[in-house]
């Protein structure tokens, strides 16, 4: 067995949702030599290899999103072009191995969902007839799963999807939100995104009703351009690309928006350009939302949404790529500002960030799933 698996899976190593609030670096600021002005590749690599190895003990708190961790890594490694460095088929058993499975046909319409949990901590034994005591499976560990094995090239036709699928309808609700988890949670754009991409890579939209989806989607754009987590709530640079990238995967929207008669769009592409542009700082990061500062993740969400509406050309990307080699680690990584430790979360979406930038040494981006282009195509 490899040694990825046996750090990700094992009590010896220590655990980073999608919120950045919850990826924290390990500390909070240090002394640092003035930034390097090239994207250092090799020191990327040895921070992912270690990761891949054994987890450090700041990320004992994140231990339930382990594969959320493993994701973060192993696609990375394909950006930097070295996803030769892990065993593929020990990868795809492990990550197999969290499957939550129905004992059998009639369990499906119990109301649970038979996704894929996040870690060994939230997969309880099953009892003796066959049934799970208790089904942690999460909409956003599911989505983790299935990058993680589309990145590193397994069939997902082989995959219990019918299950998976016809399950995860009973998650939606009757105003076209998602929750998360059967036993209740937050229904938000971050659990519609999860539906969609995984419907989308499985290529059967059969878990869930897209008209209705697409509704709630709209009902959260707010009066400056941006979306909301929920409907009314502030413009946020997660939600707005979690909305702009649903939308594409459903089919709602198509390419470059901004080129297109914008009265037959479902959206107002302008107002949401607009809202985007605005949060480039000063600095050259991009900012999540108004006042507040730049934010290496950012550079991702916001600059994704810009890719997919056809308004990445406005990007100051000279600023910034400076302001993104600003939180590059001289440890390999990145951090969430600059003068921090690396995390996880922010190195994945400071990889992803650079690939938007067209980096050389990067293997290049599908924007709506936030995965390697040339994985995200099953090539």
């Amino acid at each position: 067995m490899s040694e990825t698996t046996v750090s990700i899976d094992s009590d010896r190593s220590k655990s980073e949702d999608e919120d950045e609030e919850e990826y924290p670096s390990p500390v909070q600021s240090f002394p640092r030599p003035p930034p390097s002005v090239n994207f250092e590749k090799d020191r990327h690599l040895m921070y992912l290899e270690m990761m891949y190895e054994l987890l450090p003990y700041h990320y004992q708190s994140q231990e339930i999103n382990r594969l959320t961790l493993a994701h973060f890594i192993i696609s990375g490694l394909h950006f930097l072009g070295a996803l030769d460095r892990v065993d593929k088929d020990v990868v795809a058993k492990w990550v197999l191995s969290f499957q939550a499975l129905p004992s059998n046909r009639v369990s499906l319409k119990d109301g649970e969902f038979y996704g894929f949990f996040g870690s060994r901590s939230s997969q309880f034994p099953i009892d003796e007839n066959g049934d799970l005591t208790h089904n942690g499976s999460h909409l956003a560990s599911t989505y983790c799963a299935l990058a993680i094995l589309k990145v590193i090239g397994h069939d997902l036709s082989i995959i219990d999807s019918e299950s998976l699928l016809l399950s995860m309808k009973n998650l939606q609700q009757d105003d076209g939100s998602f929750m998360p988890i059967h036993i209740g949670g937050e229904t938000d754009l971050r659990f519609v995104y999860c539906a969609a991409a995984i419907c989308y890579m499985l290529d059967n939209w059969s878990g869930m009703d897209k008209e209705s989806a697409k509704n709630y989607i709209l009902n959260c754009q707010s009066y400056d351009g941006g979306f909301g987590l929920i409907p009314g709530s502030e413009s946020h640079g997660g939600a707005t690309y979690c909305a702009i990238a649903s939308l594409r995967l459903m089919g709602y929207i198509g390419v470059d928006l901004l080129s297109n008669d914008s009265s037959s769009s479902i959206i107002d592409p302008s107002l949401l350009l607009n809202w985007c542009l605005q949060r480039q700082g000063n600095d050259g990061g991009f900012q999540g939302r108004t006042n507040k500062p730049s934010d290496t993740c950012y550079a991702f969400w916001i600059g994704a949404v810009l890719k997919l509406i056809g308004g990445d050309a406005l990007i100051d990307k000279i600023a910034l790529r400076k302001f993104l080699l600003s939180c590059q680690s001289k440890y390999g990584g990145f951090s969430k500002f600059s003068g921090q430790l690396p995390d996880l979360y922010h190195s994945y979406y400071g990889y992803t960030a650079f690939s938007l930038l067209e980096e050389p040494d990067l293997s290049p981006l599908c924007p709506e799933l936030g995965l390697p282009l040339l994985a995200a195509s099953g090539i």
